[in-house]
């Protein structure tokens, strides 16, 4: 016997750049694919994440994501508007600097 699929689950965040993201839509296979489907009609970055999303359906909608949550949905935010051609005011990607591959430990070295 086959194990059955789990259903497709979409979120949708929105972002001011004011105050933290909030949830505007989340739904199951049906309604997750036309959340899918009008992302992709609107040119909306699409960030697949099976396990963030089951964190954030929990959510109800109008609720701001919680703190915990900031750093990871921060960066999926900054690469999404990178992807768009948009950086935050004052930054130059032309002068950046270069990004090294870093690994994080717990101590100084």
């Amino acid at each position: 016997m086959k194990n059955p699929t789990p259903p497709r689950q979409a979120i949708a965040l929105k972002y001011d750049g004011q105050q933290a993201p909030t949830l505007t839509a989340k739904g199951d296979d049906a309604l997750a694919e036309a959340i899918l489907k009008l992302a992709r009609e609107n040119e909306v970055p699409i960030y697949e994440n099976a396990e963030l999303v089951k964190l954030l359906a929990r959510m109800e909608l109008g609720d701001s994501i919680p703190e915990e949550l900031y750093r990871t949905i921060a960066e999926i935010i900054a690469f999404a508007w990178t992807l768009k051609g948009k950086f935050p005011m004052g930054y130059d990607p032309h002068t950046a600097p270069v990004e090294r591959d870093v690994t994080e430990r717990g101590d100084d070295y």
